[in-house]
């Protein structure tokens, strides 16, 4: 049985042992979590128009989705070391089968507190797929190469995120804006509630094909000749003293970038009806950021590192958000919400960077921090609910930058002092 250690560093020799094999299959496990995370968008405003809710209900799906990470990234490090880095895989699609099913038929019977639910099960087994995926992309090869093989996940990740928005809007909310036209119009209540439960079910079947879906690529990945490679159960010496501080700190960030990242792809329908457009016209807005998300994984995985190192490359993409988040300020309408969409080419590297700098940081502790790294997604679910509770206060555009702006300025800072520092993986040979 083979062995992947988090508390070794990957060599050169990893990648070559194992081939293209594996890491074409990873990268279809990332299309898969791609698609079901960036649904999240799209569902938003579903959720509003098909339940009634505000901002803050609507904003319940980001929120259960990823609470899951917070509670489930330690139970799924043990279940990982357990049954071994492919058995997890394939149990996680199965409980991301059972937790998207489910939330159709909830949302098909009109009951949102079931699809809330169904969507925490979702997370729990993306959980499971994240803590299992991605030390094992990180260990394919030398750690100076791990932010440029996570990155060629992130455009497999990215290419399915702008794909299921754009199917999630033309099979079930491709009339929306009658939908909310003839709820408008009111008529008695049957009328309206028989507008609604058409409305709701059309998310049934195509709920039902996504489930089915991953349950065979559960049985597919038996004959993909994936390595059982495994977590080791405990480590190799007892560890000793404290996981470094800057490690801590990292993982803080990681906390942050996500936030910042599900504001600019899940939280743009949103700001941009504060700006004045239709529910219609914000449809395929999370595409629009995912395709800048894509563009910049494309350039940063041509610049990093063989032109420019991790760390500097994270500073500038921080410093090109805030620039991006001035200019929306500055403009009005259209021009704001393209400024919020760009966000996605300055987000695109922050996490291939973010991930392997901070398990390099953890030293000895490689294991707990990946655990906790996990945790750390959990920031998707604190921030854009906070951006939904000010919004009403504060108005759209200052929530908004109020919670991003000095997210770029807490990535940008700890660039700097890793930069400084000399940490993390430097430029390739």
């Amino acid at each position: 049985m083979e062995r992947a250690d988090l508390n070794h560093e990957g060599g050169g020799g990893t990648g070559a042992a194992y081939g293209v094999r594996p890491l074409l299959v990873m990268a279809g496990l990332f299309f898969i979590i791609g698609f079901v995370t960036w649904l999240n968008g799209p569902l938003i405003t579903f959720v509003q128009v098909a339940f009634g809710v505000g901002p803050v209900g609507a904003f319940l799906v980001p929120m259960c989705f990823y609470l899951a990470y917070l509670f489930c990234a330690l139970p799924a490090m043990a279940l990982a070391r357990r049954t071994g880095l492919y058995r997890g895989i394939r149990l996680a699609l199965g409980v991301m089968a059972a937790g998207t099913l489910g939330f159709g038929e909830c949302v098909g019977r009109g009951w949102y507190a079931g699809a809330l639910a169904g969507l925490s099960v979702l997370g729990a087994g993306l959980t499971l797929l994240q803590v299992a995926v991605n030390p094992y992309v990180t260990l394919l090869g030398p750690p100076a190469q791990a932010a440029r093989r996570i990155a060629w996940m992130g455009i497999a990740n990215k290419l399915s995120g702008i794909i299921a928005p754009i199917i999630f809007s033309i099979l079930v909310m491709r009339d929306i804006s009658g939908v909310v036209a003839r709820l408008a119009a009111g008529g008695n209540t049957r009328t309206q509630a028989e507008v609604l439960a058409g409305f709701a079910h059309a998310v049934v079947l195509p709920y039902r094909v996504m489930a089915a879906v991953l349950v065979l690529v559960a049985v597919g990945l038996r004959y993909a000749g994936l390595p059982d490679l495994r977590l080791a159960c405990r480590d190799a010496a007892p560890l000793t003293g404290r996981m470094a501080g800057m490690a801590w700190v990292g993982i803080a960030v990681v906390f942050v970038y996500v936030g910042v990242e599900v504001m600019a792809g899940d939280g743009i329908g949103l700001y941009a009806r504060g700006m004045g457009l239709s529910v219609g016209q914000t449809r395929f807005l999370t595409a629009f950021t995912l395709a800048g998300m894509l563009g910049g994984y494309v350039l940063g995985s041509l610049m990093v590192p063989a032109v420019i190192r991790p760390a500097p490359y994270l500073g500038l993409s921080a410093l090109v958000g805030g620039g991006l988040c001035i200019g929306a300020i500055m403009a009005h309408g259209m021009g704001s919400v393209l400024c919020i969409a760009l966000l996605g080419v300055a987000n695109a590297m922050m996490m291939p960077i973010l991930f392997p700098l901070v398990l390099h940081m953890a030293g000895a502790w490689r294991q707990r921090a990946n655990a906790l790294l996990v945790m750390a997604f959990c920031g998707g679910a604190v921030m854009p609910q906070c951006f939904a509770l000010l919004q009403g206060a504060w108005g759209m555009k200052p929530a908004f930058m109020g919670l991003v702006m000095p997210g770029y300025g807490v990535i940008g800072l700890f660039a700097l002092v890793a930069w400084r520092h000399a940490w993390g993986l430097g430029r390739a040979a």
